[in-house]
């Protein structure tokens, strides 16, 4: 288990720094659709459900997703460094691609649909394929899982939230 790369197969200072733009990008493109998708409901729909206790206020969601994002990103940017391609880093990074694709259908599911319940089954393989990448990326970069553990906490959390409010509303 490395958290550096090896000197031989890490990738060139420039070509590092384009890839750690790529991986910000792309979580941060998936970030603003997922945004855009539960601001369709945010204050409509979503005001009319009943909370659970230990719900935050709002305002709190933007700040913890923003830094926790920033945060995933530099996890898969340190893994897909520390292998030096995509070949060597393809299987951690594949799982890392699956669980943001549930990230986002999370706000599809919930906001979108509006369906508490298909948010519920999204929302529990979203904290599996958390905890797979989680795995997956402790081989090639410890930091890089460190990264993701405060993730999968507050998806924990929004996962209680998510059954929560499904059973409170139905």
């Amino acid at each position: 288990m490395s958290t550096e790369p090896a000197t031989s197969e890490a990738p060139g200072a420039l070509l590092s720094l384009f890839y750690l733009f790529v991986f910000l990008a792309l979580v941060f493109m998936v970030a603003a659709a997922g945004g855009a998708i539960t601001a369709t409901s945010v204050d409509g729909w979503y005001q009319t459900l009943q909370k659970p206790p230990l719900n935050p206020e709002p305002w709190v969601f933007p700040i913890v997703w923003n830094l926790l994002y920033f945060m995933m990103a530099i996890a898969a940017w340190l893994v897909w460094r520390s292998a030096g391609s995509f070949d060597k880093a393809g299987f951690a990074l594949a799982l890392f691609g699956g669980q943001l694709s549930l990230n986002l259908a999370w706000s599809i599911v919930f906001f979108g649909l509006q369906s508490p319940w298909l948010g519920v089954a999204d929302i529990i393989m979203l904290d599996a394929a958390i905890a797979s990448t989680i795995m997956a990326f402790l081989a090639h970069s410890r930091l890089a899982a460190l990264l993701l553990v405060p993730y999968l906490a507050w998806t924990l959390f929004a996962t209680y939230l998510t059954i929560a409010i499904a059973v409170i509303n139905s």
